[in-house]
């Protein structure tokens, strides 16, 4: 069924809950909404390139047209941050590739580096076999290849290994792998005898495969990066969704950050304290098998308070959806949950839309399948940060400098 997109922008307004020193300061905002058999579910993203669009966007089979762009300008978050060195925007040798797990992330990024993306066949032969081939020259060029390892997993991780594949044989400079996602994260570690770390075996198999450098986002644990032998740009969704949290009127006298697991605490205290200091909860989980939670307990006061739930992915939403609960019954007002990566393996769909969110905040590192819209959803761009990083990366500028 087709349905229509429009782009609105509205000015900026800062929450009183931010820093008045941070950098991530409210920007311009695109908001637009989708409906989905009847329910209507907004999708934002950081307004970094105007749009030259008379009449809405057409949805045909649930595929954006793709308008005219011009004017490029970055978000707040990312324009304080900017260094010094002039960045080169119009280098023939930067060569962008997409793979087929997250297209329309790959074309927004292209969009805000005002480039157009590399041609590229990718097909599956009757057998499954991937099958890929550059429609244009790649010798000497500094070539990004954007491909999450999202579900399918293998699917995706093979094709990101042949496209690399592909583009050492064909005398690529440099060649950097874009992984939004990286799929196999959390096997990053023995929990028990006779186990495989997977997380390893991928980061040495993208190595092998021949790629330079890795670009990720929100890895699900920072040693992660240790299991690479080329260097790794790892960047954080974290300002994109404090960024949308910025237009929210919420009092920091009402927030508290929660952790939905111990093994979050890190993450949640690094939300907390781009918050003013927010207070900070966690919900003591104990685990009893692989995509199974159980909620023992809850350390922090929520009584009253608006409580953000803040972690790097939803899975099956087991663990959140369980933390979700145990904070409504000690009397938190409205519960927020907000990750970079939505996986969203069944059931979490109905896990989510229970009622027990106020909203659900995501990024689009991973892409949502239309069936999996709700109301409480909202899916944030990470096309300006990745485009920007890979402008800095391309460009031998620093990439840290964007988040401090």
């Amino acid at each position: 069924m087709a349905s229509s997109l429009g782009m609105q922008s509205s000015p900026s307004r800062t929450a009183s809950f931010l820093k008045p020193s941070s950098s991530l300061s409210r920007c311009c905002s695109r908001q637009t909404s989708l409906s989905f058999n009847g329910a209507r579910t907004r999708i934002s993203s950081t307004n970094t390139i105007k749009c030259d669009i008379s009449e809405p966007l057409n949805f045909g089979n649930g595929k954006p047209t793709i308008p005219v762009l011009n004017n490029q300008t970055l978000p707040k978050f990312l324009e304080s941050a900017r260094v010094d060195k002039t960045v080169n925007r119009n280098d023939t040798r930067l060569k962008l590739f997409s793979g087929t797990a997250n297209p329309a992330l790959s074309q927004e990024v292209a969009w805000y580096m005002g480039l157009e993306l590399g041609k590229i066949n990718i097909k599956r032969f009757a057998d499954g076999e991937i099958y890929v081939q550059l429609q244009e020259s790649v010798r000497g060029c500094d070539v990004f290849l954007l491909q999450p390892t999202c579900p399918q997993a293998n699917e995706n991780l093979m094709e990101l290994l042949i496209m690399i594949d592909a583009c050492r044989r064909a005398s690529a400079k440099n060649i950097t792998a874009v992984i939004p996602y990286f799929g196999y994260a959390r096997a990053d570690r023995k929990t028990q005898g006779r186990e495989s770390i997977a997380a390893k075996l991928v980061a040495n198999l993208i190595t092998e495969a021949g790629a330079n450098r890795i670009l990720a986002c929100d890895l699900h644990s920072g040693q992660s990066m240790g299991y690479f032998d080329i260097p790794v740009d790892h960047v954080y969704g974290q300002p994109v969704i404090l960024d949308y949290l910025a237009s929210k009127t919420i009092c920091f006298s009402d927030l508290v950050v929660v952790s939905p697991d111990v093994g979050g605490v890190a993450r949640a205290r690094a939300f907390a304290k781009k918050l003013s200091d927010a207070p900070l909860a966690i919900v003591d989980k104990r685990r009893h098998g692989h995509n199974v939670a159980e909620v023992m307990n809850l350390i922090g006061d929520v009584k009253g308070k608006v409580a953000v739930m803040v972690d790097d992915m939803i899975d099956t939403a087991g663990t959140i959806a369980k933390g979700a609960a145990l904070l409504h019954e000690e009397g938190a007002r409205e519960v927020y949950a907000c990750c970079t990566h939505a996986v969203f393996s069944p059931p979490a769909i109905e896990r989510l839309s229970s009622g027990l969110f106020q909203e659900v905040i995501i990024t689009n590192t991973i892409p949502v399948a239309e069936k999996n819209y709700f109301p409480q959803l909202t899916v944030l761009s990470v096309a300006n940060l990745l485009g920007e990083t890979i402008w800095r990366v391309h460009d031998d500028c620093s990439v840290s400098s964007i988040f401090q």
